[in-house]
């Protein structure tokens, strides 16, 4: 924001404050802290959604795609690797392109090598700096402590580990400038079945609620052991409307396919969680504030639409 914002150029008058700019505050020498053991950078929203997009195993290219594509990486040797698919057309993997900018001495091996997982491109193996299988996520190329970065870093040295950083935004970032990452409010809203399996589940615990709610006015709610009544009300209700929130979680996370561009910021990492997803697609669920519920502050109710005295879940 241009509020009066400044830049500042510092420039090292001496032979000793230039050794420590060159020794100590150079870029590349800091991708790893020494406080923690871990990466302070790494792949970030747009270059980790198109990393996360163009490693899918529906992702594939043509030699003119890749051509162009080529003239993005660091370094590029001018061979290009042979297509993953001969016929009926030559076509080259996602998985290629990244691997490219991959340092060769890059072995990673993270998860189990059952079937369910290679179908499912949960886990990833990286063998020779090729991307044998898996997603590239926050958890591989992000700052995250054991991924590529680090090994980079640790194994080839900071300038390594600074061209693998431009060089993945390099390459993703054309290629998602051609084929393009957008969310909608189709996005969020789920199919017809889901729609009404996630109203069921509301509709039950708020039937749940007026039941508490009933016997809480008739003297007939009894009292957990170190709970008031009133204590003893609250939670029953608290614990009703959590699982309801919980229920259309789950039931909007099995709904949306991993191809649907939010599921795609969130798997990735991103951009949100699952819990945005739900909360835009299901219910937004109970709001707590200190632990409790949203306390009475204008008069005996939250806000003046509601009746006196109102305990209902749309009241509080």
């Amino acid at each position: 924001d241009f509020d009066g914002d400044e830049m500042n150029l510092h420039v090292p008058q001496s032979e000793e404050t230039r050794a420590e700019v060159k020794e100590l505050c150079l870029v590349p020498l800091n991708i790893v802290s020494p406080q923690k053991n871990s990466p302070l950078m790494g792949i970030v929203q747009d270059s980790l959604a198109g990393a996360y997009k163009l490693c899918r195993r529906d992702v594939f290219l043509t030699k003119e795609e890749v051509m162009n594509l080529m003239l993005w990486v660091p370094g590029w040797d001018g061979v290009i690797p042979q297509p993953a698919i001969i016929k009926p057309r030559p076509r080259w993997t996602g998985k290629q392109m990244i691997s490219l900018v991959i340092p060769p001495e890059v072995n990673i091996n993270a998860g189990s090598d059952s079937y369910a997982t290679l179908l499912k491109d949960d886990s990833v193996l990286i063998q020779g700096g090729e991307l044998m299988y898996g997603l590239m996520k926050k958890k591989f190329v992000g700052a995250q402590s054991g991924g590529i970065i680090h090994i980079c870093y640790n194994e080839l040295g900071p300038n390594a580990a600074m061209a693998f950083l431009n060089g993945v935004q390099q390459v993703v970032t054309y290629w998602l400038l051609h084929n393009g990452h957008s969310i909608g409010i189709g996005d969020t809203i789920p199919d017809k079945a889901t729609i009404e399996k996630i109203q069921m589940d509301i509709n039950r615990e708020k039937k749940l609620v007026d039941e508490i709610t009933e016997k809480a006015t008739n003297n007939t709610l009894e009292a957990e052991p170190g709970m008031s009544v009133r204590a003893t009300f609250e939670h029953h209700v608290g614990v009703a409307l959590n699982r309801a929130r919980d229920r259309a979680g789950t039931t909007t996370q099995n709904s949306l396919k991993d191809s649907n561009n939010a599921v795609t910021m969130a798997s990735s990492g991103s951009k949100g969680s699952s819990i945005n997803i739900s909360q835009m697609s299901a219910l937004v669920g109970q709001q707590m504030v200190e632990g409790k519920r949203i306390p009475f502050g204008f008069n005996y109710r939250t806000l003046p639409h509601f009746t006196k005295d109102d305990y209902s879940p749309e009241a509080r």
